[in-house]
């Protein structure tokens, strides 16, 4: 996404050449892209309710806990709850945080067949995120109408492809982020998951493991990172407990705070660092229990330093 260190390496390059110092033999090392560097963010759907009724003293709140990233799972009419990309990036910068990330469904109707393109929808969420500076445009879904048999699900990935095509050109990369049906549903008796990773370009679309919810289903976050190394640079970090209800997957599980439940976040997070390929570790729960969400949100932050992610 961003060119400062390949424009820093041309105009060294050319410096040098002026000045004859260009040496004869390159470390290709020392020319290597440099490696980007992990983050610790926020889904602010886990404050929502905040963020709908006052979203400027919610963000405020959330830097002064420490958060310097923030992942958005609001964007209606070119919106970001309530103000335009150029607004919304003010409004943060103001604050000192950043958003790599946002979630946005990519649905049915955003591809256009007989065009062969996208629609104006989603080349607007596509040019908004740049906007915003993201690295990642990601959808949190699939619609079960897309996902019903092999060759459609063959279609759609084919467009997770093209829409991370469509990123590239703005120095982004199209997301895929999990929920549980993608570990319960099988085509030709192959997981969905397995179909999804399979079928799309890692070099153009990302996949974001969310360890809870895949938790109720079966799905078992260990196993995938250690089956698809470096297919995982952004987690959705999440601990899960038996829910008095349904839970938030109807799965009889709901999030906690960092390390009250079964998950083991941390052993996880550590895991797909090392092979995983992660570097966003965003931070989300979506049930409190005892506490309010932006209490949540603070505990999280603080029990998550601790794992020297970053």
């Amino acid at each position: 996404m961003k060119n400062s260190r390949r424009s820093f390496l041309k105009n060294s390059s050319m410096a040098m050449m002026a000045a004859g110092l260009l040496p004869k033999v390159i470390n290709a090392a020392a020319l290597a892209p440099a490696k980007k560097p992990s983050l610790l963010g926020i889904q602010l759907y886990s404050v929502r309710g905040d963020m709908s009724k006052k979203p400027l003293e919610t963000l405020k709140a959330l830097a002064e806990m420490g958060y310097e990233y923030v992942e958005h799972a609001n964007y209606t009419n070119r919106k970001f709850y309530g103000y335009t990309a150029t607004e919304f990036k003010k409004v943060l910068a103001d604050l000192g945080l950043k958003m790599p990330s946002g979630h946005t469904v990519m649905n049915a109707t955003h591809w256009d067949k007989a065009k062969n393109d996208f629609t104006d929808a989603w080349k607007y969420t596509v040019d908004d995120a740049a906007t915003l500076g993201q690295e990642f445009v990601i959808s949190p879904w699939m619609d079960e109408k897309l996902r019903h048999s092999y060759d459609g699900l063959m279609l759609q990935l084919d467009v997770f492809n093209k829409s991370g095509e469509l990123c590239k050109k703005q120095g982004m990369l199209f997301g895929y982020h999990n929920h549980d049906f993608e570990f319960t549903e099988k085509i030709n008796d192959t997981p969905i998951y397995d179909l999804i990773i399979k079928n799309t370009d890692p070099n153009l679309v990302i996949q974001q493991l969310d360890f809870g919810n895949m938790y109720g289903s079966g799905g078992r976050a260990k196993e995938w990172i250690d089956k698809y190394h470096g297919r995982f640079p952004s987690l959705h970090v999440k601990d899960e407990i038996k829910s008095a209800g349904k839970g938030e997957m109807n799965d009889g599980y709901e999030s906690t705070t960092m390390g009250n439940g079964v998950v083991d976040p941390k052993m996880l997070c550590l895991l797909a660092k090392k092979v995983g390929g992660a570097r966003h570790f965003i931070i989300e729960q979506e049930s409190y229990q005892d506490k309010t969400p932006l209490q949540a949100a603070k505990i999280n932050l603080d029990i998550i330093k601790t794992w020297g992610l970053v």
